[in-house]
């Protein structure tokens, strides 16, 4: 007998692409009957849809049609046609229409490091953290391991009443999986159609990645003592608030995540009743173009809608300008930064010289009491190879009996060769070891696991080039890995940590910095099984580094805030976070990035996330669902459109006069910075408008301090702003203009900041002005 059900899979597979359809919010309010609205769904694509056979086609629609959205926002996903995809754009209630693209994951110590920044490692963090049991962090990744003791549920008390989710089964994963700290998991299965590669096929929670269970437990995993990974990075891991409740979404695998997915969790969290979502994942920022095709953004802009604030890591593309993703104002975006722990690896030369080092290699290789040869790559090219391959160990490129045995030294000249590929390349050709000379993310130590390897600098690497020529027999043993704490300085902005500008300029982004270089949480023990040591079993912790890390630390932060003052807004969040961020590092100097200069707002945002100063920030500024609406007028959306997007939020709203420009869209959203996209040398001054509620003392002055950049003139008015009780307003304006006689002012952006003080709190709000 045909089955008639996988043969229409298989023809969709085959003729169709995936689509995701946006309705905007829902006409209910959100939460309507399930059934309800897929017959409504099924209604509208039957209306384009062929059966392709003479039959009806409700027969033909049923099929086609993959996910229904219903709590934040309306819309569905689906296999059609481009014809058939075309005639939905120009449905009256459809307000876009995208291809289901697929989206790429992101991929303990780190919140000691933050106290300590704080200047108040009292261990009140962790002890108001552990209070935080009625916030719900919603985690969108690869799934979870629920057995992990870092979901553990020792001494929890019941799950809020409010939560609304579910713990769905499938293999190896059943309702006991989730207990009072893990209180909710699904997973999203897609049917396996050409547009989808990366959508996970495996009907479970489970993670078999690794990278969900790292994030989920990094934003709100118990404290488990004695957590490490294979001696290195002993201590406590805890999460940022560790008596939160956490539920997880998996939409993911190792492969990436399906848009139409990826806002199929987001609706489904805000439906549970979550409080804060972390996702780190985004496109590549290439592939930005459009709010309102971003699955993204537009779960976010609705979720934020309904009090939920969504945090997200902002992309590992940099060091470069406009790398940054994820960076819609209603998105808190997150940078990557390092704390206070290195792990060095050293290379100690046959003539007695030790060269520093850094990686995670947990080799045995100097307790063997032997030395190894040392050869360059170039030295031991294969037959036909080019020594330019050879040299940066490349695939196919090394003689295997000109390297079995040796420690092999490879430089990192060719980026398109990754420091995975170049370890597989020298174990695989039989080599000891491997030393990698590149200054290219040295400040992000290589887990090498059981393989001997340690990447060094351009001058330790002529060090080592120059003994190799200078020596007949040249030798070397690479020393096992070791945890270096109280590391100076620190933090600092992560060579891959994506930059500003984002897609719209008027808005300075990313927001925040967080940690996200090897950082320890827990892990899938079965994950990265290439990386356990020759005799040792898988563990449940790993080290990893990316905005996938640092994005956690920062929704960590946010449910610590949200325990203490459950009625703020998600901006109210938001701004607390930013405008109490350190720029300083250990040393008591500015952040700087890796390459040594001093890190702006395009690299770090506001600077590093403290989260004991947010829970007392003095002043914060709130949007409003108009603001937003503002922004994407100004930004080029038209009237219609953005009401369509808003539904019930549009009641009396209006395109402001001067839309669209985005040049204007700075003023449009009461944002905790500012970004002037323009500033024209001998033209009018930029204004820019933001209104602060006072959260602090009932009798409050704030006055103004001006960081202003060269050759540009910042004026606040009025300087001083008095409140005379809480949760009163004042509204204030910064004007931007290129300086009297500042006709040499280098053109570009400029950067600094405005800070409100009372004498007892801070609010700095930075900014970044283009001058042109």
């Amino acid at each position: 007998m045909v089955n008639t059900g996988r043969f229409v899979i298989l023809v969709l597979a085959y003729r169709f692409l995936s689509y995701v359809v946006y309705m905007g919010s829902p006409s209910s309010g959100g939460g309507g009957d399930v059934e309800a609205v897929r017959a409504g769904h099924l209604q509208m694509l039957s209306s384009v849809v062929s059966s392709g056979g003479g039959g009806e086609q409700g027969s033909a629609a049923a099929p086609a049609l993959t996910q229904s959205y219903h709590h934040a926002f309306e819309g569905f996903a689906a296999a059609l046609t481009s014809s058939e995809a075309a005639a939905l754009a120009g449905h009256e209630r459809v307000v876009s229409v995208f291809k289901d693209r697929a989206l790429q994951l992101h991929t303990t110590r780190s919140w000691d490091f933050l106290e300590v920044q704080s200047g108040l490692r009292s261990g009140r963090l962790g002890r108001r953290a552990r209070a935080s049991g009625d916030v719900i962090v919603g985690v969108i990744d690869t799934g979870v391991w629920p057995e992990s003791p870092s979901f553990d549920d020792a001494g929890m008390p019941a799950v809020p009443p409010r939560w609304r989710g579910v713990c769905m089964e499938g293999p190896d994963f059943n309702k006991t999986s989730c207990n009072k700290k893990l209180i909710g998991a699904r997973y999203y299965g897609v049917q396996p159609d050409s547009s989808s590669p990366a959508a996970s096929s495996a009907g479970s929670p489970r993670d078999t990645v690794g990278h969900g269970t790292h994030t989920a437990s990094t934003a709100g995993g118990a404290v488990v003592s004695g957590a490490g990974y294979y001696g290195l990075a002993g201590g406590d891991a805890r999460g940022g608030a560790p008596g939160s409740r956490v539920a997880v979404y998996r939409a993911c695998s190792m492969g990436g995540c399906a848009s139409s997915a990826v806002l199929k969790a987001v609706d489904d969290a805000v439906g549970d009743g979550v409080d804060v979502v972390s996702i780190s994942i985004g496109m590549g920022s290439a592939f930005q173009s459009d709010f309102l095709a971003d699955p993204i953004a537009l779960g976010a802009l609705h979720a934020h809608a309904r009090g939920v604030l969504v945090v997200c890591s902002g992309g590992n593309d940099g060091p470069g300008p406009y790398t940054v993703v994820n960076s819609a104002p209603w998105i808190l975006t997150v940078a990557a930064s390092s704390i206070d722990r290195s792990f060095q690896s050293d290379v100690v030369l046959g003539n007695g010289d030790v060269v520093k080092g850094v990686a995670i290699n947990l080799s045995n290789q100097s307790l063997s009491g032997g030395e190894y040869p040392l050869v360059f790559g170039a030295q031991a090219a294969a037959r036909y190879a080019p020594v330019a391959e050879a040299s940066n160990c490349y695939p196919g490129s090394l003689d295997a009996e000109k390297v079995r045995g040796k420690i092999v030294v490879c430089v990192g000249t060719d980026p398109m060769v990754s420091r995975r590929v170049k370890k597989l390349v020298a174990e695989g050709s039989g080599a000891r070891g491997l030393v990698l000379v590149d200054d290219a993310e040295k400040d992000v130590p290589f887990v090498a696991g059981g393989f001997a390897f340690s990447q060094v600098g351009i001058d330790a690497g002529a060090q080592i080039l120059e003994y190799i020529n200078a020596t007949k027999n040249p030798t070397a043993v690479i020393l096992p890995t070791e945890d270096v704490r109280d590391f100076k300085p620190a933090p600092v902005v992560a060579s891959f940590s994506a930059r500003g500008p984002g897609m719209a300029e008027s808005i300075l982004k990313p927001d925040l910095m967080a940690p996200g270089v090897s950082i320890l949480a827990a892990t899938t023990p079965s994950a990265d099984t290439e990386d356990v040591p020759p005799g040792k079993k898988p563990s449940a912790y790993a080290i990893k580094s990316g905005t996938s890390m640092a994005c956690p630390h920062v929704a960590g932060a946010a449910a610590f805030v949200k325990s203490a003052h459950p009625g703020w807004t998600p901006s109210m969040i938001r701004s607390a976070l930013m405008t109490t961020a350190t720029t300083t590092n250990n040393l008591g100097k500015p952040v700087a990035s890796s390459n040594g200069a001093a890190a702006n707002g395009h690299d770090m945002g506001a600077g590093e996330v403290s989260p004991l100063r947010a829970l007392s920030p003095g002043l914060v500024f709130d949007t409003t669902a108009h603001d937003y609406l503002r922004f994407l007028c100004y930004y080029g959306y038209k009237e219609q459109v953005v009401r369509k997007v808003a539904g019930g939020d549009a009641a009396g709203f209006s395109c402001p006069a001067g839309a669209p420009s985005p040049d204007l869209a700075a003023a449009a959203v009461n944002y905790p910075s500012i970004s002037v996209p323009r500033l024209q040398r001998g033209g009018k001054p930029a204004t820019v408008t933001r209104t602060a509620i006072n959260v602090g003392a009932t009798n409050a002055t704030y006055a103004a301090a001006v960081e202003a950049p060269p050759g540009v003139k910042v004026s606040v008015k009025p300087d001083r702003l008095v409140f005379n009780k809480r949760w009163t307003t004042a509204r204030y304006e910064v004007s931007f203009e290129v300086a009297d006689g500042a006709a040499g002012v280098s053109k570009g952006y400029a950067h600094g900041a405005v800070t409100w003080s009372d004498g007892a709190h801070s609010v700095r709000t930075p900014f970044a002005v283009n001058v042109v």
